[in-house]
């Protein structure tokens, strides 16, 4: 007599149904973008050309600060969420250039992501005046100069330069120039309505550990919180100590308990200490939307830029491959998928069908994830991302043949097929898990060790490997074993794909005349 099955199918199906449903209801919500982004050489996309420049004058460019400038721009614009994007050099030192190509995307907004050097300091208000030069002071030089303007100390040369800086001057508000946080510093803010007088610098942007966005609870505007190590938080600490105790100030007022957050030479925004700040936290507020946060955060996470860097050439480039090859690997794929299906089909009968709807779904849930993933981090798909999930069809056609072929060594040991199910499921899912384990384990090597499309080829074949194991788990185990419980498939027919006979085993059939003749014969005359 059959044991019972140890397994909830219903359960594990419900819980991948309700998985499935979230997913497609989030990628397909009526209203949104329902589409996966397309990469580089399916799309096209944004290329800037950047001739980088030493923050010092006059010094030389080394390969070691354009392959650190390199780095810090990959990382900024995939820190966005956007994939796929590539940063290239062209020459070397002096004569070189670094080139950015990025899919899609607004081609301002990519040269203000670039740019910026992102040297952030935070610096004691000295003093804040108007936005237009004053008078003309007799003696003093006339300041057409972008920031930074700075010196020493607070001099009356400082004090004339800063008096004929012209923050109305879109120019002069466009910052892009890293200034020296030990030295006092005369800019503007970003919005070219206050002028400042800035002291030296108490923290420098080498001290924050990380940046992200955040709208505050309750909050209508969005800020970018910043964390610091240990010798920034002990230097927050300080100077909030002392700038919380001095009085509020206005325009033209006297020292004040303001602080200026600097970044490329431009103020972002100049909140006050009302308090000390022990945490070594803080944020920055400067009624930022959403993107420009994210921005914000991005540039300031990933370091500041070794160079300075000026846009030369921003133009919009075609599809290296185009939709023709799109089509033709999604009609590979298709075919393959067909072929992988027929055999399942063909050698495994009404297992075959479970096989193939179990791909369905695989298929399914993959192509919600990524328009997920599409929306929330920016993911997109190339050439190679697509041959990594047709790769990925192999592999989960191997978990299911796995399994069917413990399902089969279990019956032609003369177990029930409900046995056989489950015994055969708690053998095979160790090689399952094994196997895919390995591939996981590549494709994240692959992923951390590569750049590119060759990155996107990881990405996806590790998320499919994913899905396969979750499929494999919540999808075709349940769904075997509920078939394995019907009385069509305990008949053993041929068309089962599970006949005994067929296998090597012994059929219901003949085991019920066996156990009669042997009634029969046990009987006494």
């Amino acid at each position: 007599m059959a044991t019972p099955a140890k397994t909830r199918p219903w359960r594990l199906l419900s819980l991948l149904i309700f998985i499935f449903l979230g997913f497609s209801v989030w990628a397909f919500f009526p209203g949104t973008d329902s589409s996966i982004r397309l990469g580089l050489d399916l799309q096209g996309g944004t290329q800037v050309v950047l001739v980088p420049k030493a923050v010092a004058e006059g010094a030389e460019i080394t390969e070691e600060q354009l392959a650190q400038t390199v780095e810090i721009l990959r990382a900024r614009v995939n820190g966005l969420g956007v994939a796929e994007a590539e940063v290239t050099t062209q020459g070397s030192g002096s004569g070189s250039a670094i080139v950015v190509s990025v899919p899609g995307l607004n081609q301002d907004r990519i040269v203000e992501l670039v740019q910026q050097t992102a040297l952030l300091d935070f610096r004691p208000v000295w003093n804040v005046y108007g936005p237009t030069p004053a008078l003309p002071v007799e003696g003093a030089a006339q300041v057409t100069a972008i920031p930074p303007v700075q010196a020493t100390d607070n001099s009356p040369e400082f004090q004339a330069q800063l008096a004929a800086l012209d923050c109305t001057d879109p120019v002069v508000t466009a910052g892009g120039t890293p200034d020296d946080p030990e030295k006092w510093l005369a800019t503007c803010e970003q919005t070219g309505v206050t002028k400042y007088s800035l002291q030296p610098a108490f923290i420098k942007g080498t001290n924050v550990t990380d940046a992200t966005a955040q709208l505050p609870q309750g909050g209508v505007t969005w800020v970018v919180s910043l964390e610091f190590d240990s010798e920034g938080a002990s230097a927050l600490a300080s100077a909030s100590t002392e700038l919380s105790a001095l009085p509020e100030c206005g325009s033209g007022a006297e020292p004040c308990n303001a602080f200026a957050i600097v970044l490329d030479g431009v103020v972002v925004s100049a909140p006050r200490f009302n308090e000390a700040i022990l945490g070594g936290q803080a944020q920055i507020e400067g009624n930022f939307t959403p993107q420009e946060a994210k921005d914000l955060a991005s540039v300031l996470k990933f370091g500041a830029l070794p160079l300075t860097l000026e846009p030369v050439d921003v133009t919009t480039i075609s599809p290296t491959v185009g939709n023709d090859q799109l089509i033709a690997g999604l009609i590979a794929g298709g075919i393959g998928l067909i072929l992988v299906m027929m055999y399942l089909l063909f050698y495994y009968r009404v297992l075959g069908l479970v096989a193939g709807a179990s791909l369905i779904v695989a298929g399914g849930l993959v192509y919600s994830i990524f328009v997920v993933l599409s929306k929330t981090i920016g993911l997109t798909l190339t050439l190679a991302g697509v041959a990594g999930a047709i790769v990925a069809i192999g592999i989960t056609a191997d978990s299911f043949i796995v399994y069917f072929e413990r399902i089969r060594d279990e019956i032609r040991d003369g177990k029930s097929l409900r046995q056989a199910c489950d015994t055969g499921w708690i053998r095979a899912r160790r090689t399952l898990l094994a196997a895919d384990f390995v591939s996981i384990l590549a494709a994240a090597v692959l992923y951390l060790l590569s750049v590119g499309s060759v990155r996107g080829f990881a990405f996806v074949l590790g998320l499919t490997t994913l899905i396969d194991v979750l499929v494999a788990f919540w999808f075709t185990h349940p769904v075997t074993v509920l078939l394995g419980r019907s009385q069509f498939m305990q008949n053993g027919s041929r068309w089962t794909g599970l006949d005994p006979s067929r296998l090597g085993g012994v059929s219901v059939a003949d085991a019920l005349a066996g156990k009669s003749r042997r009634k029969r014969r046990d009987e006494p005359e």
